[in-house]
């Protein structure tokens, strides 16, 4: 069978590893002329990588790629789509255990993920996690990576709408946490993306569940697709929060002064994370032992360092002005806060009300302004700012854009003892950096280099 790898990121990578067999030839396809890959492999790189794909029998879509891209790239070829798949699709349609978790929504989906697979492993399961979270979905299959899954094995799949937009099949437990407008540089609207998130439940059968955050109308008519049994969480029958505490059908949890993880907006990811470990096991002894004990995951809320009575935190996974309103208010301190990076198509104006009302001393806006592709947002954002009357802003935005030490020292300047540092860019960080591990990494080190 002829095949062809379009994009060799890391699904792409475990993409070729997979289907790299006797009986197959592969092609590489990417548009990055510079792209490294393995020995002796064929490649087609460059501006015109998807082009006459027809010639393949098996096309295998990187996440990032839409599959609307593909479709222009060979007019006149309306089924060409029929011959695409993904890591994700072939992992769901291979799996050796049915016991599929899936987990979508705009954040939360990591912290979420790592919960529902902590506490199955709290109760004596073997939990295999993977997807958007870090592992391709084909390297859980593969022993050498470290996989190997068996029948009886859960399965925690974190996925975001780039794997989502083409799903096949849809796991028989499926989540959906809070859903807010992103990526919409990627899709052309609000409904493409909502309809993206849809397939993890379109799929399901009557036996299936659903389970969604229940105080949001986007996340009901998400789940709402689904044949299946549909469960809210922060609403009865699902867990939520009373009095304190973290409760579901009358059985209460732990109190949510108990809990590791920072903000309020980690009670929905606890409560999403319980119901969803409730339908299979309602031990709350193992639930309890996970939530006062787990830190949450790097980049969302992650403590620093302090030096000289600042506190710095790193919230770079935090792309959107939803999620850097919730760092916001996930600390009473007064704040300087970091923001700016490549456009996704959000409104600010919430964000900086969100500023105003906040207790931030200080706007460290950051951003590249003459980057080729990806738009710095900072001039969209400081423009808002200065409508709504605040002035206390310090502008880093520059043709190449700041070094993060650059940008951590005018930070480190303007916070007093007592203030919290907060990076939570609210948009994406493509213009200065590779991703937001990078951002994030970049700016631990520059932290830990202020003396």
């Amino acid at each position: 069978m002829r095949i062809a790898i379009l994009g060799y990121g890391d699904q792409g990578k475990s993409a070729y590893e997979y289907w790299n067999k006797p009986g197959n030839e592969l092609v590489i396809c990417d548009v990055n002329e510079k792209v490294v890959v393995p020995a002796g492999a064929k490649s087609r790189l460059g501006a015109d990588y998807l082009k006459n794909l027809d010639e393949f029998d098996l096309l295998v879509r990187a996440p990032a790629l839409h599959p609307r891209d593909i479709v222009a790239a060979n007019p006149g070829l309306p089924a060409i789509l029929d011959k695409v798949t993904s890591v994700t699709n072939e992992f769901m349609k291979v799996c050796p255990s049915r016991n599929i978790i899936g987990v979508t929504g705009t954040k939360g989906k990591g912290t979420t993920s790592a919960l529902i697979a902590k506490m199955l492993e709290a109760t004596g399961r073997k939990v295999h996690l993977g997807g958007n979270i870090g592992t391709p979905p084909l390297d859980m299959l593969n022993p050498p990576a470290g996989g190997d899954i068996q029948a009886d094995d859960w399965v925690v799949l974190e996925l975001a709408n780039f794997q989502l937009i083409d799903l096949k099949q849809s796991p028989p437990l499926a989540v959906c946490l809070m859903v807010v407008p992103e990526h919409l540089d990627w899709h052309p609207d609000m409904e493409e993306y909502i309809t993206a998130k849809q397939q993890l439940f379109v799929h399901q059968t009557p036996e299936d569940t659903a389970v969604f955050y229940g105080q949001s109308p986007t996340s009901q008519h998400i789940a709402g697709v689904s044949p299946g049994q549909k469960i809210p969480y922060m609403a009865y029958p699902g867990a939520d929060v009373i009095e304190g505490v973290v409760t579901i059908e009358g059985n209460s949890i732990c109190a949510v002064d108990e809990l590791k993880l920072l903000g309020e907006h980690n009670w929905q990811n606890v409560c999403a994370a319980v119901t969803t470990v409730w339908q299979i096991d309602k031990n709350t002894d193992a639930m309890r032992e996970v939530l006062t004990t787990f830190n949450g995951l790097p980049h969302r809320l992650e403590f620093v360092r302090e030096l000289d009575g600042i506190k710095y935190y790193d919230d770079s996974f935090g792309t959107t002005p939803e999620t850097a309103i919730v760092a916001l208010k996930s600390f009473e301190e007064p704040k300087v806060i970091i923001l700016g990076g490549s456009d996704k198509g959000a409104n600010f104006d919430e964000l900086v009300e969100a500023i105003k009302q906040s207790n931030v001393s200080q706007v460290i806006l950051i951003g590249n302004t003459s980057h080729p592709r990806h738009r710095a947002v900072a001039p969209d954002i400081a423009n808002v700012l200065q409508l709504k009357g605040f002035t206390n802003v310090t502008s880093l935005v520059k043709h190449g854009g700041p070094t993060m030490a650059e940008i951590v020292e005018a930070a480190h300047a303007a916070a007093k003892p007592g203030d919290v540092v907060l990076l939570s860019a609210g948009s994406a960080s493509f213009d200065i950096f590779t991703d937001y591990k990078d951002r994030g990494d970049q700016f631990k080190l520059a932290v830990r280099a202020l003396v």
